[in-house]
């Protein structure tokens, strides 16, 4: 096996079938002189399915909730001219996965840092769901609470792409019912679940009919939520002052907040905090 320049290499594993793994990804793993990962066991086990030997090498647990010190002794060896590969538990290092922490240190610090690509869940939902990809906005996992969550999906709504979303299989079906208040019962909508495994399924419908499709059953496996992007029209912010002004001359600021919210279709809050600043300038 060739040797391995030295620097970090980020690593693909397979999110669900382990024939996923790229030739690339295995021959870094046999090379490199330190191994770390995620989940230790997860990683031994791969390897052992492929036949990657460690050849006296161990495997070094890197995770969100590691010691200081086990970044550093990662980082050491990178100082020391060794190579060092760093994998998740599944699919691509960084992406809702530790490693974020590793990589900017080890570029800061000016070493190689590259990766051996490979499988995704966000990519692999988005090929399966049938939602445009010609935009995306991956948010990762929501806030457990009801409220945060809520408030988050507010914050996403108007985004001009499909949204992807990772959720626990236990509160599928109340984040469902929360996307559906917030961003439009008739979204379309997709749920992934257990992509590339032997249970692998996908619902597609809309927010609603999937929240009530789901409503009250329990699931398992991993989840992937995909949401349609907004299809309302882009309203103008300043079609939106011009018309309150025009009705601020008449009317009350509550008044002119709720008939010009409704006219546009624009949440009431977002018009009312409007008119508050202009209603200053309005005589």
């Amino acid at each position: 096996m060739v040797k391995l320049p030295p620097g970090l290499y980020f690593v693909a594993t397979p999110i669900g079938t382990a024939r996923d793994i790229t030739l690339r990804a295995l021959d870094v793993l046999a090379s490199a002189d330190m191994i770390a990962a995620e989940d230790t066991r997860s990683l031994r086990r791969l390897m052992d399915i492929h036949a990657v030997p460690l050849a006296g090498r161990r495997i070094l647990s890197y995770h969100d909730h590691s010691p200081e010190s086990a970044r550093e002794r990662l980082l050491g060896a990178l100082a020391q001219g060794e190579s060092v590969a760093y994998a998740s538990e599944a699919g691509m290092p960084l992406i809702a996965d530790p490693g974020y922490d590793l990589g900017r240190a080890a570029a800061d610090a000016g070493h190689l840092v590259t990766v051996a690509p490979g499988p995704s869940a966000v990519l692999a939902a988005l090929t399966l769901a049938g939602l445009p990809t010609d935009a995306f906005f991956f948010a990762g996992f929501l806030p457990n609470a009801r409220g945060a969550r809520k408030a988050r999906l507010e914050c996403l709504g108007n985004i001009p792409g499909t949204l992807v979303f990772y959720e626990s299989p236990k509160r599928v079906a109340a984040c469902l019912t929360d996307m559906a208040e917030v961003l439009g019962p008739d979204r379309p909508a997709a749920m992934c679940r257990e992509i590339t495994k032997k249970f692998e399924q996908v619902r597609r419908g809309t927010l609603a009919e999937l929240a009530q499709e789901l409503a009250g059953k329990s699931i398992k496996g991993e989840v992937v939520l995909l949401v349609d992007r907004t299809r309302s029209p882009i309203v103008k912010r300043s079609d939106i002052e011009s018309d309150l002004r025009d009705a601020l001359k008449e009317m009350s600021l509550k008044d002119a907040a709720d008939v010009v919210s409704e006219m546009h279709g624009v949440k009431r809050r977002t018009v009312y905090q409007m008119a508050l600043k202009l209603g200053k300038d309005v005589k």
